[in-house]
C-alpha cells in the first residue's frame, strides 16, 4: 500500500471514529450527563485539551521543544488574563508582543 493510501486510510478511519463518537454522544442519556461528576469531568477534559493544544503550538517547531517569541507571548497573555483583561486585549498584547519580538531577531 503506498503512503498516500495509508494517510486517506488513517484519515477516513479517524473520521469514522469521530462520527461515532459523536453519535454515541447524542444517543447517552441525558440525566447520566446531569451527574456532578460528568459535568465535571467535562470541563476539566476541556480545559486540559486546550492547554495541551495552546502548549504544543507555543513550545514546539516540528519536533523540537523551542523557547521563542510564541512562549513570551503566552506568559504575556497569561500575565494580562490573571489581571483579568478583557480577552480581546489579551489575543491583542500576545500578539504585539510576539511580532515586536520576531522583529527584533
Amino acid at each position: 500500500m503506498s503512503p498516500d493510501a495509508v494517510t486517506w486510510v488513517a484519515v477516513l478511519a479517524a473520521s469514522a471514529v469521530c462520527f461515532a463518537t459523536k453519535l454515541v454522544g447524542h444517543r447517552v442519556p441525558e440525566h447520566w450527563l446531569a451527574r456532578p461528576r460528568v459535568a465535571r469531568v467535562a470541563s476539566l477534559v476541556t480545559v486540559a485539551l486546550l492547554g495541551a493544544l495552546v502548549a504544543v503550538q507555543a513550545f514546539t517547531a516540528g519536533d523540537r521543544v523551542v523557547l521563542d517569541a510564541r512562549a513570551v507571548a503566552v506568559a504575556v497573555a497569561a500575565v494580562a488574563l490573571a489581571l483579568r483583561a478583557p480577552f480581546v486585549v489579551v489575543v491583542v498584547l500576545a500578539a504585539a508582543v510576539a511580532a515586536a519580538l520576531r522583529a527584533l531577531t
